[in-house]
């Protein structure tokens, strides 16, 4: 079904949509279910952790704390927000891997916002190396912005096309290319979410959903959830709270996490859940300036997230 450009202002139902992309969202892997879709089973998240929650902490210090959140593997940031990807690149392919066996875990993520959507072919022959199939490579879509009608659905339709080339290295390297909805990036508002979900056909070309860079209406983000989510690959655990741009108090910061700010996570992770979500879930946020630890200790950082974590799994007692 193809929704013409005139409907995108109502949003469709979650089984219309759904028919749309379940032939072809259904077969991306990425290890356990992130929630599962047996209802005999506790729903429940996959989650990941962010090297850039800890700034430029050694990874030799960052790699025991996955386990102590819950997660089962590491999501690696470049510059400026961390340095982990310049870490792997001092140490060598051989050592970084060497660890994640120490730690039992996996190289989940890549996180490329610098190299972009199209420059991301040699990360993934490198994720194939550490991690395999199903690493997840997070950026934005690099385009026009603020565009409506038939002009913006125009304009990601040229972006999947160009990102063809790169779907077929990562569908030869196991890998996945996540796009988030990011501020001032061609997919950012909710109908550009939906013509993507939509027009990315490949089972390797998705979301990184990130209800920060959405409007605050926990029901409307929830619908879009809905909506799109066979397409969600990436599900970032982040709200907007006091923002992420200016410095502000530590408390204040904060409440970018779960559970600190406003925004209710319960509704979306339930709509995720009828979608049979399988993706990562990050929690996460944005310290000022950029590259900082979020806080003042490794330990303290771990348990902010798991403060976090225990919000989220309260919020699917709901489902």
């Amino acid at each position: 079904m193809t929704i013409p450009a005139s409907k995108l202002i109502e949003l469709p139902s979650r089984r219309q949509f759904c028919a749309t992309l379940a032939a072809t969202a259904s077969a991306v892997a990425f290890g356990p279910a992130t929630l599962a879709a047996d209802s005999k089973k506790k729903p429940r998240l996959n989650y990941i952790l962010s090297s850039a929650m800890y700034g430029y902490t050694a990874l030799e210090e960052i790699l025991p704390e996955v386990k102590k959140t819950g997660a089962t593997a590491i999501d690696i940031w470049p510059k400026v927000h961390g340095n982990q990807r310049e870490q792997i690149n001092e140490m060598g392919l051989d050592r970084f891997a060497e660890l994640l066996r120490k730690h039992d875990i996996r190289l989940g993520t890549l996180t490329s916002y610098a190299l972009g959507p199209f420059k991301l072919q040699k990360e993934m022959h490198v994720a194939k190396q550490l991690g395999g199939d199903g690493v997840v490579l997070v950026c934005a879509a690099r385009g026009p912005r603020d565009l409506t009608g038939d002009d913006l659905k125009s304009a990601v339709g040229d972006f999947v096309e160009k990102m063809k080339p790169h779907v077929e290295v990562a569908e030869a390297t196991g890998c996945t290319i996540a796009i988030e909805n990011h501020s001032n990036n061609l997919i950012h508002s909710r109908d550009s979410i939906l013509w993507f979900a939509e027009l990315a056909k490949s089972d390797r070309l998705g979301l990184a959903f990130a209800p920060h860079h959405l409007p605050q209406d926990s029901d409307m983000i929830a619908k879009l959830a809905g909506a799109v989510g066979p397409k969600v690959y990436f599900f970032y655990a982040q709200q907007h709270g006091k923002g992420s741009r200016e410095k502000l108090p530590q408390n204040e910061m904060l409440t970018q996490m779960p559970g600190r700010g406003p925004l209710d996570f319960a509704p979306i992770l339930l709509e995720l859940l009828k979608t049979g979500f399988q993706g990562y879930t990050e929690i996460f946020m944005h310290p000022v300036p950029r590259g900082i630890p979020i806080l003042d200790s490794t330990a303290a950082i771990t348990e902010e997230i798991n403060r976090s974590r225990d919000y989220l799994n309260k919020c699917l007692e709901q489902a």
